[in-house]
């Protein structure tokens, strides 16, 4: 049997990789929450940009309501829970008639139903156009999903309507290179974005960042950032690859059509109609970059391939009044919002978590700093107590063997022992 059967190695972590496996688990947990600590229902924040929501198939089986962190935790606890991550505009729906009798613990006063909450087959727990449950209990390796930032679903990279899984944009090290993906549904709604400069793109291959940049960079030099006229725009050194978007009217199929329909707007419109610069996102601003009423202009609707963006591309957004009131008809006026990015969001994460952090520090250092001499020298005693024990007893392990709960009951035992015989 001994010859058949291959013993295992067991698998073994340093003291410092479990930490720091910890401390990621504990990052990547925050930058989903938002830095929300679930102690109190969102639902008087009203329809907040952003927020991590769970929808209870226990108390809503078809999936038409959402719960907030807190709600998830206080009034959902034990029930079947489906993680949704995070979903734009959203307003806590637990304890609402949707629930029936059940009143949420936390907030109990709410309005019967939130009209402007919109609910997708992620509610459910089903995802993507094959419409399958994450995970999927039938597949033998789970494989790694990607979210539309426009309908926030998520897709397999095998149903991104892609002929390769090479398109997508990647380093060498498969990590992505884009900001934001659009499926191929949302890719309709969003095919104006193929007259804006080739640097919204992300690029398919690292190395071809390095195309076309010299002669981008001279368009890039001038061009102000959407935030600050002072601030440089991050994406100076964007890739330069524009995807082959069949189905949608090219740069001078524009000027054909567009032109006899007098659409084009702004001074700038005869050269905008090219579109070699890039653009400042300013809902102030009294000129069209784009130079195309986008309202009337004739884009085809058949099925686009997806589209892949780069950094910072949302600011380079047209926010003038004409392009500003297409973004609310079609529905995606929150394109210019700076905070309903995930970027954004996962920023502000971390700030809040490296606030908390500092705080809590602050916390235990004035509890030391609040006590009596005896009582601080007894903690700080005890601190070099443990710390000795714990060195002496991995200075004289065996490391071939596991550590057992049975050894860290010994090690607290002596630890116990040694305070008596000091008392």
């Amino acid at each position: 049997m001994a010859d058949v059967f291959e013993e295992e190695e067991e698998q073994t972590v340093s003291i410092h990789e479990y930490l720091k496996d910890v401390e990621e688990q504990e990052l990547e947990a925050d930058l989903v929450l938002g830095g929300d600590e679930g102690k109190e229902c969102t639902y008087n924040k009203g329809y907040m940009r952003r927020q991590a929501i769970f929808s209870c198939l226990t108390c809503t089986p078809g999936g038409d309501a959402g719960v907030c962190t807190a709600c998830s935790l206080s009034c959902h606890d034990g029930h079947e829970i489906v993680e949704l991550w995070t979903k734009r505009n959203f307003r806590c729906d637990c304890g609402n008639s949707k629930f029936g009798e059940f009143y949420c613990k936390l907030f109990a006063n709410k309005d019967i139903q939130n009209v402007e909450n919109s609910y997708n087959q992620n509610f459910r727990g089903l995802y993507c156009t094959c419409g399958l449950p994450y995970p999927d209990p039938n597949a033998e390796e789970q494989v790694e999903m990607i979210q539309c930032c426009i309908c926030e679903d998520w897709f397999h990279e095998d149903h991104l309507g892609l002929e390769s899984s090479d398109e997508m944009p990647r380093n060498e090290e498969g990590e992505p290179l884009y900001e934001d993906f659009i499926c191929q549904a949302c890719a309709v709604v969003c095919s104006f974005l193929t007259l804006y400069p080739e640097c919204v793109w992300a690029s398919i291959r690292e190395h071809d960042a390095s195309v076309n940049t010299s002669k981008e960079k001279n368009v890039l030099g001038d061009a102000p950032s959407a935030s600050s006229s002072s601030e440089k725009l991050e994406n100076d050194n964007c890739s330069y690859h524009s995807p082959e978007m069949d189905g949608i009217i090219t740069n001078a199929e524009i000027d054909t059509v567009l032109v006899g329909n007098s659409v084009l707007l702004g001074e700038n419109a005869e050269k905008n109609t090219s579109l070699n610069h890039c653009v400042q996102n300013s809902v102030q601003s009294p000129k069209c970059a784009v130079g195309v009423d986008l309202r009337v202009a004739p884009f085809f609707s058949e099925k686009k391939k997806p589209m892949f963006l780069s950094k910072n591309w949302r600011d380079l957004l047209c926010g003038c009044g004409t392009c500003v009131d297409f973004y609310s008809q079609k529905g995606i006026g929150f394109l210019i919002d700076r905070e309903d990015s995930i970027a954004e969001y996962e920023k502000m994460a971390k700030q809040k978590r490296e606030e908390n952090l500092h705080q809590q520090e602050g916390v235990e250092l004035n509890l030391l700093n609040n006590l009596g001499h005896v009582e601080k020298m007894e903690i700080l005693g005890g601190i070099a107590d443990m710390k000795n024990e714990l060195w002496s007893f991995l200075e004289s392990f065996d490391s071939s063997k596991p550590i057992t709960s049975a050894d860290v009951h010994q090690v607290f035992e002596n630890l116990a022992k040694k305070r008596r015989r000091v008392q």
